[in-house]
């Protein structure tokens, strides 16, 4: 998880919670609020285990809504073990750091948001192109989307294997 940061045409700020797999490559959320505290990101991971489940592993850099009191009481709860990474090593999370860096380029830069509602929108469907319509060479040809669902595959036939 790491964030990345813009304002609206009226210079409100939209900060960007960013949420990638590093296993399938997928973008797993991009939240764009106007503020995202540590209560509000436990939320957010709460409403994604609905749909995704949760990973085993969190890695994350030393923010303080990563690291602070909220988040290391929610972690242990939830069964997921935080990885923070160290100070000034942002290589030591590469696949966010360059998740949000095409996000950085490709969307944010692109548009000029007159509204956090019209930023959402545009996120989100740069966030589905992105899962959806990019073939990923590193994961053998297919998109995020689905290489993800030939793992899920995989691991069901393996389930029903045994």
């Amino acid at each position: 998880m790491d964030f990345a940061f813009d304002r609206t045409a009226e210079g409100c700020v939209i900060k960007c919670l960013g949420i990638a797999d590093d296993a399938t490559h997928e973008s797993m959320a991009i939240v764009p609020e106007r503020a995202i505290g540590r209560h509000q990101l436990t939320r957010i991971l709460d409403q994604l285990r609905v749909t995704r489940g949760l990973p085993q592993v969190i890695r994350t850099d030393n923010g303080k809504e990563f690291c602070g009191r909220t988040m290391l009481t929610w972690t242990p709860e939830r069964g997921v073990m935080p990885r923070l990474i160290e100070p000034g090593k942002p290589n030591q999370n590469a696949y966010i750091e360059s998740h949000s860096g095409r996000l950085r380029e490709e969307c944010l830069n692109v548009h000029w948001f007159p509204s956090r509602a019209h930023a959402r929108v545009v996120i989100e469907a740069w966030r589905r192109e992105y899962n959806e319509g990019r073939s990923k060479k590193i994961l053998g040809g297919p998109t995020p989307d689905a290489y993800a669902q030939q793992l899920a595959a995989r691991a069901s036939t393996m389930t029903l294997g045994l």
